[in-house]
């Protein structure tokens, strides 16, 4: 695999989300229950995104290595039967972390609530009668952890390249004026059509451009539905906003 180093711009995942918001992320995306989480499965698509940030050379805070690690540790537990006079000592890591979820997602939600009524207030006053959005639009934000996950299946896509393993200094300046460029013609282009073509270490590095943009603020990335497809738009041309500005993650 080639190694990365990135000129210029350092771009680190704490700025979007943590440990508990990519957990709630895979519970959603796959269906699941939080009062019964299948570890084993849980387990093995979060130390997937996390070997993923990791190649991407992605800034982690030190609490998702902690949160691997516990459920690491759920998952040797629950493996490995113990003997029944232990069974009610200590506190049960499974529960405690159910908890913790189910707090965390009333914050969340109760954020999210909050972050509509603030938006909503913003635009009381439009000159002309404001845009109507059908359902094909896309107007709920896409997490960093949809993004990821839409990366995730383009690397998967790509073909790998062979030979020696390389030190390549990837200019991340350079491709964020290519995608600023690009929205400069157009308003929005899909996920996908950032991603076309060119060597792994050109999609990775655009895509780390494309997070520095989103931190910025210069870009949004939305979705029509939760898990949809996912459109990329100028900031000053995203479509107007309903109630629900930001979906729950």
């Amino acid at each position: 695999m080639n190694e990365i180093t990135t000129s210029g711009v350092d771009v680190r995942l704490e700025n979007f989300e943590g440990p508990l918001d990519l957990l709630l992320y895979l519970i959603k995306k796959n269906d699941l229950d939080i009062s019964d989480i299948p570890i084993a499965q849980i387990t093995q698509e979060y130390l997937a995104y996390l070997d993923l940030m990791k190649d991407l050379n992605l800034e982690t805070a030190g609490e998702f290595l902690v949160m691997a690690s516990t459920l690491m540790q759920i998952k040797a537990q629950m493996l490995l039967p113990s003997p029944e006079s232990q069974t009610d000592e200590g506190p049960d890591p499974r529960a405690e972390l159910m908890n913790k979820l189910l707090e965390y997602q009333q914050y969340k939600e109760a954020a999210g609530i909050l972050a509509g009524y603030n938006e909503k207030a913003k635009d009381v006053y439009y000159r002309t009668v404001p845009p109507q959005f059908g359902e094909d639009d896309f107007t709920l934000r896409a997490s960093v952890f949809d993004l990821l996950g839409a990366f995730k299946r383009i690397l998967e896509e790509a073909p790998r390249e062979v030979g020696q393993i390389l030190k390549e200094e990837i200019p991340l300046e350079v491709k964020i004026r290519e995608i600023l460029d690009l929205l400069e013609v157009r308003t929005s282009i899909t996920f996908e059509e950032l991603f076309k073509s060119g060597r792994r270490l050109d999609l990775i590095v655009t895509f780390l451009a494309l997070l520095e943009l989103i931190r910025l603020k210069q870009i949004v990335a939305r979705q029509a539905e939760i898990f949809g497809s996912i459109r990329l738009y100028r900031a000053d041309a995203v479509p107007a906003q309903e109630a629900n500005e930001e979906a729950p993650t």
